[in-house]
C-alpha cells in the first residue's frame, strides 16, 4: 500500500517520494492523491501515456495526458512531474506548458 511505502521510507531524508511508470496519469492519481495527503516529502510522479496496447504501444495523446496531469496541478499533489514509458516529446512539451502555471505543492501532511 501507498502508507506501508511511506512507512518504509519514511526515516530516510529524502529529496521526494513519487511513482513512475506502471500506470497512465489517470490511473496513477488515487495512489498520489494518498502519497500527498500523508507525507511532508516532495511528491513526484512519472505516468506512462495510458496503458499498453496489444501491440505494447501507447495511445494516450498528449493533449489526454495533458488534461490529466492539469488535475493533479489543481488538486496540490505534486512537486515533480515527467513521463515515462509511451511519453513523447509532445507530451512532455505540454506537460511543461501547464506545470509552469502553478506553484510546486505545499505539503499539509505532519509526519
Amino acid at each position: 500500500t501507498v502508507e506501508a511505502f511511506l512507512v518504509s521510507v519514511s526515516h530516510i531524508p529524502l529529496l521526494s517520494v513519487g511513482f513512475n511508470c506502471a500506470l497512465g496519469a489517470d490511473l496513477l492519481k488515487p495512489y498520489l492523491q494518498t502519497l500527498s495527503q500523508n507525507t511532508s516529502f516532495n511528491v513526484s510522479a512519472h505516468p506512462n501515456a495510458g496503458l499498453p496496447n496489444a501491440f505494447g504501444e501507447y495511445d494516450e495523446t498528449p493533449e489526454e495526458m495533458q488534461s490529466q496531469i492539469r488535475s493533479y496541478l489543481d488538486d496540490n499533489l505534486i512537486n515533480i512531474i515527467g513521463g515515462c514509458c509511451g511519453t513523447t516529446p509532445g507530451h512532455i512539451k505540454l506537460i511543461a506548458d501547464i506545470a509552469k502555471d502553478y506553484k510546486p505543492r505545499v505539503s499539509e501532511a505532519v509526519m
